[in-house]
């Protein structure tokens, strides 16, 4: 997978959660395992305050593994149930589909219908969120029964509560309420029984607000990034989706920290993410970068995209495209580029086109070559062209269909040589502007036909 760590900062000094210690100076770069003296850390996002704005508060260094607490003691029967594996969404190969591996955590043998539910319930709410609700058919959501021996998590309903779970959550991660972190190990354990896995969500089975973001992606594993919330939270579902934005994404946090020292002027280079920049509307335009082909445009999640100061956690000199998107505040849509940058992000995962015939073996006369293609919800039914060809010439007789027989092709064949018949789905989404992108929304696949 192709992905990079972004730059990182702490919320260091706010509400003096957050030790010197732990702090990262503003413009670091974390690495994704830091050793420490109590065990290999990670970095993660801590989440907003409930009744906040601000759909995170920045970044702190956490233990990547558990709380020294021994693995659950599980009954035969537990056993049994422990680690089945089931698509809920999806029916595409995991090589062409975008996987999402959902795990629960504080879930006993008997509740794990409750945690199916809880997990269609996340993937619900995820899709309906531009864009995946046109994307969703380009995703595969897998689940992971993990039983716990006890129900609930640690730090549930006080600090002093502390639960026997298979994955170890806990809110009062580094002595901060809402941040629910997980022992990464264990959550390992149980990702690798998936077909396969690009993002992951652990699920606790909570009603109090809370979550995480791992976005480091695994070099083991695969995925882009962990998101942990509470299931039975709507607001900090909203936090998972919100972390999409920085896995899948690479998307910059959009807000930032009045009156904290030390975030009140951004002095640095220019960011390399997309949705962040030095630049003032004027010179972005003048400049052809960034977000320049979106200016002027009406974005989802109101007003106009422009460029409005502050961002990336610092009060002034640093610019956002607009007021107020899911990388600011919960409960807010992606803003244009960001709607951009997570379509870029689905299609380094995904393909439009899915052979359903063998490519390795050459197609006779009364053989067909078929291809699938996802419907894309809500879109105008012409957004995915179809053409097909003849050793790189168009065959125009074909064009939107999904099966061309081999005999369709003669006259063109009776030469008795081997030739390539391809079909090439692009999509044609008005939501990407960028030549590069667009240049990914592309699948072709090929086969050898002869008479």
């Amino acid at each position: 997978m192709r992905s990079t760590l972004r730059r990182a900062v702490t919320a260091a000094g706010l509400a003096g959660a957050v030790t010197a210690a732990l702090a990262l100076a503003p413009g670091a770069v974390a690495a994704p395992v830091a050793a420490g003296a109590d065990g290999p850390k990670v970095e993660v996002e801590i989440p907003g305050p409930e009744r906040g704005t601000a759909a995170g508060s920045g970044h702190i260094l956490v233990p990547a593994e558990g709380r020294d607490r021994p693995a659950p003691r599980l009954s035969a029967t537990q056993r049994a149930a422990d680690g089945e594996v089931t698509r809920i969404v999806g029916s595409g190969s995991t090589a062409d589909r975008l996987d999402i591996v959902v795990l629960g955590d504080g879930y006993t043998a008997a509740e794990l219908p409750k945690f199916q539910q809880d997990a269609r319930a996340m993937w619900g709410a995820l899709a309906e969120v531009e864009p995946y609700t046109t994307y969703q058919n380009l995703f595969n959501v897998w689940t992971v029964d993990a039983v716990s021996r006890q129900s609930g998590v640690t730090g549930d309903p006080d600090r002093a509560t502390v639960r026997d779970t298979a994955l170890g959550s806990y809110f009062w991660c580094a002595d901060i309420e809402r941040l629910l972190c997980i022992d990464q190990t264990k959550v390992d354990g149980y990702v690798a029984k998936a077909p396969e896995a690009d993002l992951v969500v652990v699920l606790a089975n909570s009603q109090k607000y809370g979550g995480a973001g791992y976005n480091q992606p695994s070099a083991t594993y695969g995925y882009e990034g962990i998101s942990t919330a509470s299931a039975g939270n709507a607001k900090s579902g909203q936090v998972a989706i919100h972390e999409t934005g920085h896995s899948l994404g690479k998307l910059a946090d959009e807000y930032f920290y009045p009156g904290t020292p030390g975030y009140e002027r951004y002095e640095g280079a220019e960011p390399a993410d997309s949705n962040s920049s030095l630049l003032t509307a004027t010179d972005m335009a003048a400049q052809r970068v960034k977000w320049h082909r979106w200016l002027g445009e009406t974005s989802p999640d109101g007003g106009t995209v422009g460029t409005y100061e502050g961002g990336n956690y610092f009060v002034s000199g640093i610019y956002r495209p607009t007021e107020n998107s899911m990388m600011r505040a919960v409960d807010k849509p992606f803003n244009l580029p960001g709607v951009e940058a997570m379509i870029a992000g689905f299609y380094r995962h995904a393909e439009v086109a899915t052979s359903l015939v063998r490519t390795d073996r050459t197609l006779r006369l009364g053989q067909s070559a078929k291809v699938s293609v996802p419907r894309l919800t809500g879109a105008d039914g012409k957004q995915l062209r179809i053409r097909w060809f003849l050793d790189g010439k168009e065959l125009r007789f074909a064009a939107g269909k999904a099966t061309v027989r081999v005999s369709s092709l003669l006259p063109r064949l009776l030469d008795l040589r081997p030739h390539t018949l391809s079909v090439t789905v692009d999509d044609r989404t008005t939501a990407v502007r960028d030549p590069k992108i667009r240049e990914t929304l592309s699948s072709t696949v090929s086969w050898k036909v002869r008479f």
